[in-house]
């Protein structure tokens, strides 16, 4: 078992913590562990992503400032694609939210900022740009946005690998839930 997770390890580049590495290397160990179960939606697609990159970088636009750039790859199969062959929009927007959630999570484990840890999704806006079909290899590039006392934010983008395109992009807000009422 160590030296599985010093294979996970090794091929994700990125200046993270090795711990930040071992625990999202496999995003469907996280997931299925915490959010999804085997039989639910996504879970199959899930399993099939692949960490390739966890960096904490100074925000281009203003660098004072940190964000967390997380990439992952998976191969588009027969259970991702709509009626006409390509990605379906609802897989691509669970990987936008999915994928950009990942980035939150991590940046929150390197930066030891709890509150971006077990936010729920209050806003996912997406803009899709081409088709993918069976078979493509998509990269999922995800950046955090902004990290406040509530509310986070990232963006992400799926690119098309084999084509060299642009598939879909999107943002996602989310914010920690508020506490549950007292029954009475």
């Amino acid at each position: 078992m160590a030296q599985v997770e010093a294979d996970i390890v090794a091929h994700i580049s990125g200046n993270v913590p090795d711990s930040v590495k071992r625990a999202l290397g496999r995003p469907s160990v996280l997931m299925l562990g915490h959010y999804l179960t085997d039989t639910q939606f996504g879970a199959s697609i899930c399993k099939r992503l692949v960490s390739k990159e966890i960096a904490i970088l100074d925000k281009a636009e203003e660098p004072l400032k940190k964000e967390c750039r997380f990439v992952c790859e998976l191969t588009t199969e027969e259970d991702m694609l709509n009626i006409g062959g390509t990605l379906h929009g609802g897989c691509a927007a669970y990987l936008i939210e999915a994928c950009s959630t990942l980035a939150l999570v991590a940046f929150g484990l390197a930066r030891n900022e709890p509150q971006v840890v077990g936010t729920v999704l209050q806003s996912l806006n997406i803009v899709y740009h081409s088709p993918a079909a069976v078979g493509d290899k998509l990269r999922i590039v995800n950046r955090t946005m902004t990290i406040g006392s509530r509310a986070v934010s990232a963006r992400a983008e799926i690119w098309n690998d084999t084509h060299h395109r642009l598939v879909a992009s999107g943002t996602n807000v989310s914010m920690q839930p508020s506490p549950a009422k007292a029954r009475l």
